[in-house]
């Protein structure tokens, strides 16, 4: 839905979300670290680019929180966080020295936002990641998360509401689970923790298929010829 005084383009972009597989949209922007040119700026990285609603509201302050308590941790797996919201470059530079040196919460004191964060006043960004979804707001962002990997492509994204905040565990376990995913050409099981054991390719043949249950494998074990799993190098 696009209000009249939306142009038609930025109604065509609104309504656009990029999918897994899809190139990540591209966009110049200011930030609090200054300007970023996307993706050429993150070449051979990943990139958790995600937004929320606005700044001084109190989801997005603990979810800031919990991002700078774990942007080293995601740094050590290759990947950069991004952040955007519909505010003012001035209201993000506030907002970011006020949870620094005001606020305490979770056993988080004192937490430095390192990460560079999008003034997205124009829309533009978020039109093109459908971060903005007029049934739950017009004005703000909701809360998107997307995983774009080291060839500038969307991997996963993630929706939430405007009252709920994040899995900061799940964040960081499924880039882990995508990242093993494409190291050892594997898929990954329900509720999958680094160290647990991942599920080789389907056999292509009925001979194979044929091997996998006779038990030729000396490395994985079967539940049935389409579902093996093994255990990787440490």
């Amino acid at each position: 839905m696009c209000d009249d005084h939306m142009d038609e383009c930025c109604c065509e972009e609104e309504a656009s979300i990029p999918l897994i597989g899809d190139p990540a949209p591209a966009f110049r922007a200011v930030t609090t670290k200054g300007v970023v040119n996307f993706p050429e700026d993150y070449k051979g990285k990943w990139v958790i680019l995600f937004s929320h609603p606005a700044d001084f509201t109190p989801v997005c302050t603990t979810e800031f929180m919990s991002f700078a308590r774990m942007q080293d941790e995601f740094g050590a797996l290759n990947c950069e966080l991004l952040g955007l919201s519909i505010d003012s470059h001035f209201s993000h530079i506030a907002w970011l020295r006020t949870i620094r040196e005001k606020l305490e919460w979770n056993g988080m004191k004192g937490m430095e936002v390192k990460f560079p964060v999008i003034a997205d006043l124009s829309m533009d960004v978020a039109y093109k990641y459908g971060m903005v979804q007029p049934s739950a707001s017009d004005t703000q962002a909701v809360r998107a998360v997307f995983y774009i990997d080291p060839e500038a492509k969307v991997r996963a994204l993630i929706y939430y509401p405007l009252s709920n905040g994040r899995n900061f565990d799940e964040l960081k376990r499924l880039l882990i689970a995508m990242q093993t995913s494409d190291k050892y050409k594997v898929a990954t099981p329900a509720d999958w923790r680094p160290g647990d054991k991942v599920i080789i390719p389907p056999p292509p043949t009925t001979d194979k298929a044929d091997e996998r249950v006779n038990g030729a494998g000396t490395d994985y074990e079967c539940l049935d010829w389409f579902l093996c799993l093994k255990k990787l190098p440490e």
